[in-house]
C-alpha cells in the first residue's frame, strides 16, 4: 500500500495511486454487472462485471468504457446495474505515527 523511500535527511512515505484517490480525490469503488447480447444469439444475455475506482454520481469512467463497448463490441447493452462504495471512511483512517523496524 505504501513505499518508504528516503531523500536526504527525510523519508518520504508513497501512498499507492489507489488508496491515494479514495481518501485525496474522494473516488468510491464502483462495479457495474452490464447484461449484454451476445453477437451470436441475439435472444441470449451474457453478465459482465466491471469494476474501478470512480467518481460519484456521474461515473465518468464506467461512461468511458460504455461508451467504447457501445462503438466497438459486437454484444448490444441491455442494461447496467451499478453500486458504489467508500472503501475508507472517516472513522476508519486516521493518521498514525512513523514506526520502522530494522533487523
Amino acid at each position: 500500500m505504501y513505499n518508504v523511500e528516503k531523500e536526504g535527511d527525510y523519508y518520504m512515505i508513497k501512498i499507492d495511486a489507489d488508496l491515494e484517490k479514495q481518501i485525496i480525490d474522494q473516488h468510491l469503488l464502483t462495479t457495474a454487472e452490464i447484461l449484454y447480447h451476445m453477437p451470436d444469439h441475439p435472444n441470449m444475455l451474457q453478465s459482465y462485471i466491471w469494476q474501478e475506482y470512480d467518481l460519484c454520481p456521474k461515473f465518468p469512467k464506467l461512461n468511458k468504457f460504455l461508451d467504447f463497448w457501445a462503438h466497438s463490441l459486437d454484444g448490444s447493452l441491455h442494461s447496467v446495474y451499478v453500486a458504489s462504495k467508500h472503501i475508507i471512511g472517516p472513522s476508519e483512517f486516521d493518521f498514525m505515527d512513523f514506526e520502522m523496524t530494522l533487523q
